[in-house]
């Protein structure tokens, strides 16, 4: 079991300034490392939790794909039991368009409404911050 040395009052009081801003600078020192060292490690298991739920996120738009492409045969399939196959197919590409015109129209409004993709009042922010700093500078 190893001990821990304190400094006693005595040692403090006989070190030098210089001394104690050495050890505290050498304590912040160490202490930073060791901050470090322990994100490090943090931020690795959190990248490898984030790789596979990505992962798994990926796995599962693929198998979903998959479902719908199933679901539209059924349905095509189902049409089919009152109408051509042909026809009940056609049918079914019709409203797929249809539904992925809507989705694309709704798209382009939500783009055009996000404007462009520069952080404009950050930027404007960082602008008025800077200004005042040059202000303050030049009193």
């Amino acid at each position: 079991m190893s001990t821990i040395q304190r400094p006693v009052h005595g040692d403090i009081a006989d070190a030098s300034v210089g001394d104690l801003v050495s050890r505290a600078s050498q304590q912040i020192s160490e202490l930073v490392r060791d901050e470090m060292r322990l994100a490090r490690a943090e931020m690795a298991e959190k990248g490898k939790r984030y790789g596979v739920g990505g992962g798994l996120f990926g796995g599962a738009g693929l198998v979903g794909v998959l479902a719908a492409q199933a679901l539209v045969v059924a349905v095509i399939a189902a049409l089919a039991l009152v109408l051509p196959v042909w026809a009940s197919a056609l049918i079914v590409a019709v409203l797929l368009a249809a539904g992925a015109a809507g989705m694309a129209a709704a798209g382009k409004k939500q783009i055009d409404e996000a404007g462009a993709p520069a952080p404009e009042q950050t930027i404007d922010n960082v602008k008025a911050d800077v200004a005042e700093i040059k202000e303050r500078a030049h009193r």
